[in-house]
């Protein structure tokens, strides 16, 4: 039990490491009720926003939450609640130190809103399930207005049971559920979409749920028959479930989640519809939550498609066996097709570079997300076909059949025979140039937050780590908030070596260097493209003036022709001669 996370939660590094985190996401440019971004906290001293987190914290009351609308996938509106920047920077704060102890407690089979977890692994598990166990009867729950729902009293009473004993974060998470609405009023249930804890909190909701379902019958207590270790030691519980389903009534069932998202596989048709009622049952009497009836139903999926994180699924036959088909959904051709005549659109308004990359950007995402479907070029053909001729109307006037193709395309798209279309000296992508990927599957091992599940992910990251650590946890004195962190990501990019020569950089002789100085009247900034790596003899010659000076640091760096034409052009732009 964790009963004294506020030190933590206030200390230095996590703070600034909120700030790492938040920076880069797009909803740090979108202002809260007090019009503050990211930019605006960007030339802070790191001193003043760390002691501005640790006051608000301290006596933490929220600020007002701005709400907004966005639409949804079906057509109606979605909700979504936009705390101020100081609010998430707090959030942030204390979703680092929740998360690595929820992680531990959360079920295997949820994906949604957890570290190196993706659509990609719940789908590659529902197809397993269905290809190798043969359960091909699927339960579909929908939860009416989950997010809106949440029962806040019984959201505390799980975090506790699941560890989270500090009362006094307990009361500041207490206090951000029930933050004022602007123009509502404060809520008493629910956690508003849109801020940084709420998917963390959704999955504590839920994840009674999940264990629930694991304890009728796959982790259902046998006494009777031993569970035996598999040749990598993972525990083999083939003979129990033999035994279950000789010898008792049990249900066999399986949930695979993500978010609020979820499918219950059965064994039986009888076993589906009974564990429907039970759910639902469940969820009513446990999480004070609905089930929408109009929307959930039990599926035979061998003759009816099941949709599941915008692809649609049936069983068929292949050989003697049943496999699964996949192909877009409707609705999502529907939003593919009107995305690409959105951009097809702005190319026409303003045919630029720009406008076409963010064309192609487009088909690339929807190419990466949907080949885990085995129809997807039949999809996306389907796709071409019906907006083909919008993009011909709308294009016709400035559309060329010559330009680049760019390293992207040349290696995507070799040996697609498809018609070369060129708008602005650049290549559009062809739509449905792509294949089926099949789904990788989630290795369990993997985590954030053991030296083991580091070491997986870290194999080939080839950069001290040591080193990393060093300038994470000793931000320079009197420095921005912008600068402490720019550092480390910079460091991360150059992986770990001099900008100029490549050497290794080592604490103690290293420094940062401002391209662009920030003194008058060169008005230098701490952003990260301003900013170099270099050891500490390379960047005393970038600066250095006096001939003698000059000559000492040329003799230490030694640096060869293409080493000296970058250090002339860092010194050019620093407002330096060159040396010749």
């Amino acid at each position: 039990m964790f009963s004294n996370l506020y030190d933590i939660i206030v200390s230095e590094p996590n703070i600034l490491l909120a700030y790492r985190s938040i920076k880069g996401n797009k909803g740090s440019n979108t202002p809260g009720v007090n019009h503050v971004t990211i930019k605006d906290w960007n030339l802070a001293d790191t001193r003043v926003y760390v002691e501005y987190v640790r006051r608000r914290l301290s006596n933490f009351f929220p600020h007002k939450v701005k709400r907004v609308e966005i639409p949804k996938a079906n057509g109606k509106m979605r909700a979504l609640g936009i705390p101020t920047m100081e609010d998430r920077f707090i959030q942030q704060c204390i979703k680092q130190v929740l998360e690595p102890i929820l992680e531990a407690k959360f079920y295997p089979m949820s994906f949604g809103f957890r570290p190196n977890r993706s659509t990609m692994h719940a789908i590659n598990e529902f197809i397993r399930m269905v290809n190798l166990s043969h359960l091909y009867y699927v339960v579909d729950v929908d939860i009416k207005g989950f997010f809106d729902n949440v029962d806040h009293a019984k959201l505390l009473k799980q975090l506790w049971t699941l560890g989270i004993q500090d009362k006094r974060i307990i009361s500041i998470i207490s206090k951000m559920l029930k933050a004022e609405i602007l123009g509502i009023g404060k809520p008493t249930k629910g956690t508003p979409q849109g801020g940084i804890l709420s998917p963390l909190l959704a999955n504590v909701v839920l994840n009674e749920l999940d264990w629930w379902i694991d304890s009728q019958w796959k982790s259902f207590d046998t006494k009777e028959v031993k569970v035996y270790n598999s040749e990598k030691g993972c525990p083999n519980r083939g003979n129990v479930y033999t035994k279950l389903r000789k010898s008792t009534n049990l249900k066999e069932m399986y949930i695979i989640r993500y978010a609020d998202d979820f499918k219950i596989l059965c064994r039986s048709g009888e076993d589906a519809n009974k564990t429907y009622e039970a759910v639902k049952q469940w969820l009513n009497q446990r999480l004070s939550l609905e089930v929408s009836e109009e929307k959930s139903k039990v599926i035979d999926i061998r003759r009816q498609s099941s949709e599941f994180l915008g692809l649609r699924f049936k069983a068929k036959p292949k050989g003697k066996k049943l496999v699964i088909h996949s192909h877009m959904t409707e609705l999502a051709k529907e939003r593919a097709i009107q995305k690409f005549k959105d951009n097809i659109d702005s190319i026409k308004k303003h045919p630029d570079p720009k406008t076409v990359l963010r064309y192609n950007s487009s088909v690339l995402g929807i190419q990466q997300y949907f080949d885990m479907a085995t129809h997807v070029n039949p999809d996306l053909s389907e796709v071409e076909f019906k907006m083909r001729f919008h993009r011909y109307n709308q294009l016709r006037a400035i559309m060329s059949d010559k330009g680049a193709t760019g390293k992207t395309y040349n290696e995507r798209y070799k040996g697609y025979s498809y018609k070369k279309q060129f708008v602005a000296g650049l290549c559009l992508y062809p739509i449905p140039a792509v294949k089926h990927k099949h789904p990788v599957g989630f290795s369990q091992g993997i985590c954030d937050y053991t030296v083991e599940g580091r070491a997986k992910i870290h194999d080939n990251l080839k950069i001290n780590m040591d080193t990393l650590h060093y300038l994470m946890e000793n931000p320079p004195p009197d420095c921005s908030v912008q600068l402490a962190d720019n550092r480390i990501s910079l460091y991360s990019a150059q992986w770990g070596k001099c900008g100029v020569t490549g050497e290794v950089l080592r604490i103690g002789s290293m420094e940062i260097h401002h391209k662009t100085p920030k003194h008058q009247p060169f008005h230098g900034t701490d952003e990260y493209k301003n900013l170099i790596w270099v050891t500490y003899d390379v960047h005393k010659l970038i600066h250095a003036t006096d001939s003698e000076v000059i000559k000492t640091y040329m003799s230490r760096v030694n640096p060869t022709k293409d080493i000296m034409e970058k250090i002339n052009k860092l010194r050019k732009t620093a407002g330096n001669c060159v040396i010749e």
